[in-house]
């Protein structure tokens, strides 16, 4: 399977990159608010119209650094920020209280930059409601009641820009862990894949190759024998064709007694002594799988690395655990070498609540030892959960 083919669900689910969203670039025109002070100033009503238009800069200069800072997270936290939104209603109140009537519209600008800057949390409304109070005198002393919709105006602009900036951040981190999500699934179906892919073809193609060994033994001086094997190994690569199939769709269920049966056949035909024990209680289908890759493994590992005469393999199990021991009097694997199929493994009955453990048994040979729930479910590998 390409890579083209693994990658599909993220790129599914990858949001456009020129989805930027809304930027400081946007709160831009609501300067234009501030044209009744300009025009105050410039036809000559306003008091000391220098120091009037140099607050007026500097109101504006101020609400530009504010606004495209505050779409950065780690500037908008930044004390620097704290400061300049401070700056910049210390500035407004001082040219409303200084000018009063279209200088008041100053207010919901300044609520714009406080509802950007603190958009959520306990310390939206501490800063928002002590702002409308305070716009609130103020517009009072100066303009009576001529000018109470600054008030629900700056009201308006603190709480709508801080709900609607945080929807849009909340938004944004949801997409972002959507994609994480669907990343890691899509890393689980590797890794589920490339197990099942291991367990199977490693088991089968052990078998194949001892059956082919067996017949061309056997095929100078018993063609009928030989010709046995040939079947048997025909009948293995029609199986494994159908489990990779399986597999692949990911609803592979292993039979535990088919399985049990395939082991004390590849065993034989090695020329290993199958000694296979089965007692306890009924076992759930998700048990019956995992235990039925662990029996896969443990006899490809007995065929293939131990030059054993002898494997054991023996289930029991209490009305809550079962245990499956696997031990073959032979050498084992090579020292500090763990195959990756135990490994696989061992996540595997591990994620599922169980135990495996493998090395050398107390009297020579070598053991693989696992042990599950009886009823607990074993999700497969990569497989959504509800």
């Amino acid at each position: 399977m390409s890579d083209s083919a693994w990658g599909r669900p993220v790129k599914a689910l990858r949001w456009r990159r020129d989805d930027r969203g809304p930027t400081g670039a946007s709160l831009l025109p609501w300067l234009l608010m501030g044209l009744g002070a300009l025009s105050h100033l410039i036809t000559g009503e306003a008091p000391n119209p220098l120091i009037g238009g140099l607050g007026l800069l500097a109101f504006n200069s101020l609400y530009i650094a504010i606004v495209f800072r505050a779409f950065d997270r780690r500037r908008r936290e930044a004390p620097a920020t704290w400061v300049l939104l401070a700056a910049l209603g210390a500035v407004a109140f001082a040219l409303a209280i200084g000018y009063g009537r279209e200088w008041l519209l100053l207010f919901p600008l300044l609520g714009l930059a406080v509802g950007a800057v603190v958009r959520r949390g306990r310390l939206l409304p501490l800063i928002a409601f002590p702002l409308v109070a305070a716009t609130g005198a103020v517009t009072l002393w100066k303009d009576d009641w001529g000018s109470i919709g600054v008030v629900y105006g700056t009201f308006i602009s603190v709480l709508v820009t801080a709900t609607l900036l945080a929807l849009d951040e909340t938004v944004r981190e949801l997409r972002s862990t959507r994609e994480e999500l669907a990343r890691t699934a899509v890393e689980k179906e590797r890794l589920r894949f490339s197990r099942d892919l291991h367990d199977l073809l490693g088991h089968t193609l052990s078998v194949i190759v001892v059956k082919s060994e067996a017949a061309r033994r056997l095929a100078p001086r018993d063609l009928d024998a030989a010709l046995a094997q040939v079947a048997d190994i025909e009948s293995v690569g029609r199986q494994a064709l159908t489990e990779i199939r399986e597999a692949v769709t990911g609803y592979r269920e292993g039979s535990l007694a088919t399985e049990l049966d395939r082991a004390r056949d590849a065993l034989s035909s090695a020329g290993i002594e199958p000694v296979v024990r089965r007692s306890g209680p009924l076992l759930e289908p998700q048990t019956e799988a995992l235990l039925s890759w662990v029996v896969r493994e443990s006899a490809t590992n007995a065929v293939r690395h131990s030059g054993a005469s002898r494997c054991e393999i023996d289930l029991s199990g209490t009305a809550d655990r079962v245990r499956l021991t696997v031990t073959d009097d032979g050498r084992g694997p090579a020292a500090g070498t763990p195959g990756s199929g135990l490994r696989g493994l061992r996540e595997r009955v591990t994620a599922a609540g169980g135990t495996l453990d493998s090395g050398p048994a107390p009297r020579g040979g070598f053991r693989v030892a696992a042990e599950l729930p009886v009823e607990t479910p074993v999700p497969h590998e990569g497989e959504p959960t509800e």
